[in-house]
């Protein structure tokens, strides 16, 4: 597997494999309308969401970073 960057809002998103950059797409496709809706359901708050995936790591939490939620 050879290393994938990708940039998102002007981040660079360091992935393990090329077919992480269809997984990242759709993260971030999910939060932006997260956002956009102000929808973080089932979690009560953005920050009760963002601590919840933050705890998660990986591609989710390069996306959240990107996105300026984390």
């Amino acid at each position: 597997m050879m290393p994938t960057e990708v940039l998102l809002n002007g981040h660079t998103l360091h992935l393990k494999a090329a077919s992480d950059v269809k997984v990242a797409q759709r993260v971030a496709a999910q939060m932006q309308r997260r956002i956009d809706e102000d929808d973080w359901h089932p979690y009560r708050s953005r920050q009760e969401a963002v601590r919840a995936w933050t705890r998660l790591g990986g591609i989710r939490l390069q996306v959240m970073q990107a996105l300026d939620l984390a």
